[in-house]
């Protein structure tokens, strides 16, 4: 990358901004030589992990990387398995946490290009391991906040090629959200369901993913038909624009409900998150040609699918991982022609992300758990 020219001592002087030229001979992180960052720690006695603040050396971009100050973080269901598994102790080469990032660029690598000083920019989950086409062999390794470093950084240097360009209408909270989540939910419509106008769509609950698929429904056209245990909620989504809305707590027989909002056809696209629990349930929901995308477990990952049923109704099942650096940058441009702006339920601050990971486990949210910096 040519190197910027900088402003010469003697017109500064003139102008009486000596600090100026100290400051742009410095760089944006001289002064700086460590960063804190959280990581997933081994527990007490090597079991399981846990949350933990250290301050470790502050890295230098290699050839190809980019330096980025974090702005914003949010959390995914895949974060709340993370504390139950095996950790590496802290320190410098610790497990940093969480897969969502956004920040801007401070300094740039050798031979990096895609990316300048000041950019605004957000991380791919699979950072450079998957940009394009079908998911690549050993794109795995590269996934963000394990077994990759995560972000929940001040400070992170990574592979250019992990990152894309945040909206330029969105706030760094707001960028923070989209990596999993809406990347999820925009290729469980479009890419795999090819959603059209008017089709009928039933979302699992109000959490990131579901968010994002009630959102993307509205602005492409569609009919939203959401569930959850709550009614409260359920008036929220209405307000973002839900057709149809099915407490499954009071009504256990929701499914025959969202086929009746449907006026007996069932819906074209079924976005399950819930898993083993509701898979069965939403599976009934679907209408003849319709599309489910298997993306969630929490009620856990087993359960048959029944292939019977699957050939009666002329359905398609999808699972996969999130998406593609290039899907990220199509949903991008789907973002910013309808203005769409992530629901955000909470915002923690940096020192008390330990606090978010609690609220996110056992908190009563819809929508997107941020941590800022």
């Amino acid at each position: 990358m040519p190197t910027r020219a900088l402003p010469t001592a003697a017109s500064l002087a003139r102008a009486g901004c000596l600090a100026l030229l100290t400051s742009a001979l410095a760089g944006p992180t001289a002064a700086q030589s460590t960063t804190r960052q959280w990581q997933y720690a081994a527990g007490e006695g090597g079991r399981g992990c846990q949350l933990t603040m250290v301050e470790v050396p502050l890295a230098q971009p290699g050839p190809g990387e980019i330096q980025v100050r974090i702005h914003a973080t949010s959390l995914n269901g895949r974060d709340r398995y993370m504390l139950l598994g095996n950790c590496r102790p802290a320190g410098p080469e610790g497990q940093v946490a969480l897969s969502d990032g956004a920040g801007e660029v401070i300094a740039v690598g050798p031979g990096a290009t895609r990316f300048a000083i000041g950019d605004r920019v957000v991380s791919t989950y699979f950072a450079e391991g998957f940009i394009d086409g079908r998911r690549p062999q050993g794109a795995m390794d590269y996934l963000r906040g394990t077994p990759n470093t995560g972000m929940l950084s001040e400070i992170v240097v990574d592979d250019e090629d992990g990152f894309v360009k945040v909206p330029d209408y969105m706030t760094y909270e707001e960028a923070a959200t989209l990596p999993i989540a809406a990347v999820t939910a925009y290729n469980a419509l479009f890419k795999y369901g090819g959603m059209l106008p008017n089709d009928y769509v039933l979302l699992e609950g109000t959490g990131g993913v579901s968010s994002f698929g009630l959102l993307f429904t509205v602005a492409a056209g569609g009919k939203a038909i959401i569930t959850s245990s709550s009614d409260e909620k359920l008036a929220r989504a209405r307000r973002y624009g839900a057709f149809g809305t099915v407490n499954y707590r009071t009504n256990q027989d929701w499914e025959d409900e969202v086929v009746e909002l449907t006026g007996g056809l069932g819906v074209q696209h079924v976005i399950d998150v819930g898993g083993e629990d509701t898979r069965l349930k939403a599976l009934e929901a679907l209408g003849n040609g319709g599309h489910m995308a298997l993306i969630g477990g929490l009620t856990g990952f087993g359960g048959a699918i029944p292939v019977q049923a699957i050939f009666g109704k002329d359905a398609t099942i999808s699972a996969y991982h999130t998406g593609s650096r290039a899907d990220f940058e199509e949903m991008n441009l789907f973002l910013e022609g309808h203005r769409i702006h992530p629901v955000i339920d909470r915002v923690f601050q940096f020192q008390h992300s330990d606090d978010a990971f609690d609220f996110f486990e056992n908190g009563d949210f819809m929508g997107k758990v941020v941590i800022a910096m």
